[in-house]
């Protein structure tokens, strides 16, 4: 098996409010390989739609995942563009599309023994 850093784990998460187990809150998050951050939509332009772009998930990619778990938000509100998917093939990421409870479920799950990056919207 490969070495790789841990991806952070999220303990708890509710409307709004994703928690990791060191205690660190966000929002919105992105998560990766050695670390986590607020996931600021501003920075790319974000928006429900068209949705994740390729720019969003780059930073997952540059810190060493090599899988990716998007979530849409909790009433899938969030889309993920074509562009972005068919970047993550190119780059020989897999990428999962799920709803947020069950992204961060896989994203855990994932993270155990894959280097796992994560965009999470906590919201709709």
């Amino acid at each position: 098996m490969a070495e790789y850093l841990p991806s952070p784990r999220i303990a708890r998460h509710s409307w709004g409010r994703l928690e990791l187990e060191d205690g660190r809150g966000f929002r919105d998050a992105k998560l990766f390989p050695g670390g986590a951050r607020e996931w600021d939509w501003n920075e790319t332009g974000t928006s429900h739609s068209p949705g994740v772009q390729p720019a969003d998930v780059a930073e997952l990619v540059e810190n060493g995942a090599s899988v990716v778990v998007l979530s849409e938000g909790r009433n899938r509100r969030l889309a993920v563009k074509p562009e972005t998917l068919a970047w993550l093939q190119d780059k020989g990421v897999m990428v999962h599309v799920l709803e947020t409870a069950a992204a961060i479920e896989l994203y855990n799950e994932l993270g155990q023994d894959q280097a796992v990056g994560g965009l999470f919207h906590s919201t709709c």
